[in-house]
């Protein structure tokens, strides 16, 4: 089967990570770039020689058969409408957009459409998490009692950010509760069930400035969820932990690709074959771009749909309003 063509829009710190890590790809091949910033054309020419610069958004999605959407939030549902109306499949990174109801008005217009549409949650093709989806139905865990969620960095943005800083240290679109606690709270629907807020209390500086912590109360298929996070408090760049307990044992993933497992004498062990995220990643994005090659082709796939996001989203603009 030729391998399907695809499309970026915004080669910033996402579209420069899969193109580096999850190609060349058999499934996709690329068709060319658009980012505005002078400098994303020498670094696409570094990451894939030949792939090219395109002249615009529309120009990319008139060469590709998927579209990856991975500019600034408030670029997202302009971009996937455009690529949508084109016949193209869409691929967009989270949230869906700076407000709820254009998010919310997007998704029942896509679902009704039937749109080949999928988000960027990389966790639902994590091999750290099939393996504690794997220690579940083994029975490790038992029934759900309980599940903390802790998030902590050094500053934010992260070291590596710092050219998505203009943005993502702003209240109005970035904070860490959107970039990176979306991605565990995608990770408890899928493995609990529908999330519910029922507390939240949140920390912000003078100015437009992202909060600094958070903590909140929530349930997800009914099973109690503790979350907190905060920045400043860790002098490493960032450490998190996601810690399902129940009656027959506990498991986690811990600084996003370590699955444990509590032993009886009370010591977590990593899975046999953990990897840290630099070595998981590669493979988790290949898996994304394998799974947008069904999405594009209309056959299952497990994707993080657009109603997941929606549901996530959801969330989180509520909590950061509390």
């Amino acid at each position: 089967m030729a391998p399907l063509s695809l499309g970026i829009v915004g080669f910033g710190i996402m579209g420069e990570r899969l193109v580096r890590t999850a190609f060349p790809h058999p499934e996709m091949r690329l068709a060319g770039v658009w980012d505005p910033s002078p400098e994303a054309a020498a670094r696409l020419e570094a990451a894939a020689p030949g792939v090219p610069m395109l002249a615009d958004a529309a120009a990319v999605i008139a060469a590709c058969d998927a579209l990856y959407i991975a500019a600034p939030p408030a670029a997202h549902i302009p971009l996937a409408r455009a690529a949508l109306a084109a016949g193209r499949a869409v691929f967009l990174e989270k949230p869906l957009a700076t407000g709820l109801e254009e998010a919310e008005a997007f998704v029942a217009e896509a679902e009704a459409a039937g749109a080949r549409a999928a988000v960027n949650f990389p966790m639902a093709s994590s091999p750290a998490v099939a393996q504690l989806s794997a220690w579940r139905q083994a029975g490790a865990v038992g029934a759900p009692q309980r599940l903390e969620i802790v998030t902590e960095f050094g500053r934010w943005p992260r070291g590596w950010q710092s050219d998505a800083a203009g943005w993502l240290a702003r209240r109005a679109e970035g904070g860490f509760t959107r970039e990176v606690v979306s991605h565990f709270l995608f990770l408890t629907r899928r493995q609990l069930g529908p999330l519910v807020l029922h507390s939240a209390r949140v920390t912000y500086p003078a100015g437009d400035g992202a909060e600094t912590a958070i903590e909140a109360e929530l349930s997800a298929g009914g099973v109690p969820v503790t979350l907190r996070g905060g920045v400043g408090r860790i002098a490493e760049d960032e450490a998190n932990s996601w810690t399902l307990t129940g009656a027959a044992g506990a498991i986690r993933l811990r600084n996003w690709s370590l699955a444990e497992k509590l032993e009886p004498g009370g010591e977590w062990r990593q899975a046999p074959d953990a990897l840290p995220n630099e070595a998981m990643r590669p493979m988790v994005l290949r898996g994304q771009v394998e799974k947008l090659a069904a999405l594009t082709r209309g056959t299952p796939q497990s994707l993080a749909t657009l109603r997941e996001a929606l549901e996530v989203q959801q969330v989180v603009e509520t909590l950061l309003r509390s």
